[in-house]
């Protein structure tokens, strides 16, 4: 877990083993000389990025996130009524922790709902505290607080059941969605993320480009809020993402597991070769 709390890092400034890997508990460079590689692909981490990290990077063909394609999803039948959610009306929702919103991300939500009649922001429910402080700042910006709803939480199998009823899901930045952006695609929810400057702002355009859905992923504020609105607006448009999410959910390499094991299998090869060959780390590129 990199420099977090209890994460022990000191083990690993003992060398305890003579290759060291950054990978998945640490999205960024750990910046210190005994961490050999981070595992990434070109999109986390491309290669105008390699000066920033001390480590050398390998990247992987297609996305850095290992998934499961045999996760199961409820047969639950949810309603809008049950989980508090108008009958009638667009639902935006974004089950990214509220620590990951920003007033710059929060600003753009608001004028979204206001360009979008009837249409809700659907959260992840964070305690009273976080809850009442959100629907304040959305009246603060002239958008109803009843605009704004909390899901509670839920066992994930139902939950990605539940999510089924939102109709877009609005990523966060500079920290986007990882495992959550990854359990709305398997669910069927397109998600709209926003690709920043570091390894956290493009973790959700590295699962849109491996299921093949690159139109989903917009470089500026701007074209995130036209976005947004545009796919809320033209249900046609919308209908056209769905069905090819729906097509490349077993087709395109983001939940191929199978293959995903063959590309992170060759990386640690790749690595244990390198070592007993007596070179030094140095990047490296695993083939599709």
């Amino acid at each position: 877990m990199g420099f977090t709390s209890v994460s022990r890092t000191g083990i690993f400034a003992r060398r305890v083993a003579p290759i060291q890997v950054n990978y998945l508990g640490y999205l960024g460079t750990m910046g210190a000389e005994y961490i050999d590689y981070i595992i990434a692909d070109r999109v986390v981490i491309p290669e105008t990025h390699h000066d920033f990290y001390t480590e050398k990077i390998v990247h992987l063909p297609n996305s850095f996130q290992p998934t499961d394609r045999q996760r199961p999803i409820s047969d639950k039948k949810f309603t809008r009524a049950e989980v508090g959610l108008p009958q009638e009306g667009f639902v935006f929702c974004c089950f990214n922790a509220s620590y990951k919103i920003t007033p710059d991300v929060f600003d753009i939500w608001m004028r979204i709902l206001k360009h979008v009649h009837g249409s809700v922001l659907w959260l992840v429910a964070g305690g009273p505290i976080i809850e009442r402080n959100l629907k304040n700042e959305a009246a603060a910006r002239g958008v109803s607080e009843d605009r704004l709803i909390f899901a509670q939480p839920l066992p994930l199998p139902e939950h990605q059941a539940r999510v089924q009823l939102a109709d877009l899901f609005l990523d966060t930045l500079p920290y986007n969605a990882g495992a959550t952006a990854s359990d709305m695609l398997w669910s069927g929810l397109p998600v709209l993320t926003r690709i920043g400057d570091t390894f956290v702002g493009r973790m959700a355009a590295s699962l849109l480009s491996a299921i093949h859905l690159p139109e989903l992923i917009v470089t500026t504020p701007e074209a995130y809020e036209q976005t947004a609105i545009e796919l809320a607006t033209d249900p046609e448009k919308l209908a056209a993402f769905k069905r090819r999410l729906a097509e490349n959910r077993l087709t395109a390499p983001l939940f191929d597991t199978k293959l995903f094991t063959k590309h992170i299998e060759a990386a640690y090869f790749a690595m244990y070769q390198r070592y007993h060959a007596k070179l030094s780390s140095d990047h490296i590129v695993i083939p599709i």
